[in-house]
């Protein structure tokens, strides 16, 4: 009800929506959640699961808009993993040989997989712990200073190293939080858009990519651990579509389940060169005023683990100038990833 009005609409001006395809449709299905606004329905879609769907579906919403079947779209995304039993280490139940062969020894939470991550680039380019720790420290910062996220205390490089080590070498702080939480944004084309109540924020570019591998095998089987599935793709379908390269971003909201998946996009991306963007981030280059600000309402470490969906949020509020005291200097073009299993989603959204 907040995004539409926000966008100066009503639930009846509604007549697309766009979510999640496997947590929204058990959760909030698209029917039911129409019935309740009054929205009657002429484009109904989703993509994916997880972190890629909210940041990738605009590209679904772009299909509707231009080929006339709906004016307004309401895509909405949100989870309840702080109250369900289970949170989100359940959700890897859903992948047969998980459950039989990984499980069983240990590989049964997602800090286990990404540990092994860590473990393989250290391995390959040396890795301090310092360097993962840049990431936690900043992006608490800046939800400190947000006073809107669920992380409420600074936290010193200190406090970082001092807290316990959950799958060696990720620690705690390492770690994305558990919440309850809803998110939601109203896509329309340019033209609609010139009386809305706030300057209109520009899609320029998205992009989706995926493998021909699964939840089974991602985390654990793959020949490259380093490197993402769908990534390449999606890079290449984003900045084709924009017509420009993603290092042209004034910041980047990256998708941060763990200090060291947000290390490896700025790599995977181009931002850093292999091996160096944990020394990036301990140089302050992901700083507000570094060269690439990275996450700067918190993030999934320090605001809420809504997947990628607060993201699109914080990039909106970033190219409205809305950001407060987190705000980045002459923002103009904001990027924004999206992780899953074993999609990928980017988008560069612009306020001009």
């Amino acid at each position: 009800m907040a995004a539409i009005a926000d966008a100066g609409l009503r639930p009846g001006d509604i007549d697309g929506i766009v979510s999640d395809s496997v947590i929204m449709s058990g959760s909030v299905p698209r029917d039911w959640l129409s019935a309740q606004l009054g929205i009657t329905r002429t484009f109904d879609a989703s993509l994916s699961y997880g972190g890629a769907g909210s940041v990738g579906a605009p590209q679904l919403a772009r299909a509707g808009l231009e080929a006339g079947l709906c004016t307004n779209v309401l895509v909405y995304f949100g989870v309840d993993w702080g109250t369900r039993p289970s949170g989100p280490y359940g959700f890897h139940d859903m992948y047969p040989a998980k459950r039989v062969y990984e499980k069983p020894i240990g590989f049964d939470a997602q800090p286990e997989y990404f540990a092994l991550l860590a473990e393989r680039y250290s391995h390959e380019y040396g890795l301090a712990e310092e360097e993962l720790g840049a990431f936690a420290v900043n992006q608490r910062e800046y939800a400190v200073r947000a006073g809107v996220g669920q992380k409420t205390k600074p936290l010193s490089m200190q406090e970082y190293l001092d807290t316990p080590m959950i799958s060696d070498p990720l620690r705690f702080e390492d770690c994305c939080l558990i919440s309850d939480g809803a998110v939601a944004y109203v896509l329309t084309l340019e033209e609609r858009a010139v009386d809305a109540p706030h300057k209109p924020i520009h899609v320029r570019g998205v992009g989706f990519g995926s493998e021909a591998t699964s939840g089974d095998d991602v985390f654990t089987q793959r020949a490259d651990y380093l490197g993402f599935p769908g990534t390449a793709a999606a890079r290449a379908a984003v900045e084709g579509d924009a017509g420009m390269s993603l290092a042209e971003a004034d910041f980047a909201e990256i998708y941060d389940c763990f200090t060291i998946s947000c290390l490896l996009q700025l790599e995977d991306l181009g931002i850093c060169e292999r091996g160096t963007a944990g020394k990036f981030a301990l140089a302050g280059e992901t700083r507000i005023d570094g060269r690439m600000p990275v996450n700067t309402h918190g993030g999934l470490l320090a605001h809420s683990y809504l997947l990628g969906a607060e993201h699109v949020i914080e990039a909106v509020r970033q190219l409205r100038g809305d950001a407060g005291p987190n705000q980045v200097a002459d923002a103009g073009v904001g990027l924004v990833t999206g992780l899953s299993v074993p999609d990928y989603a980017l988008l560069l959204l612009s306020n001009n």
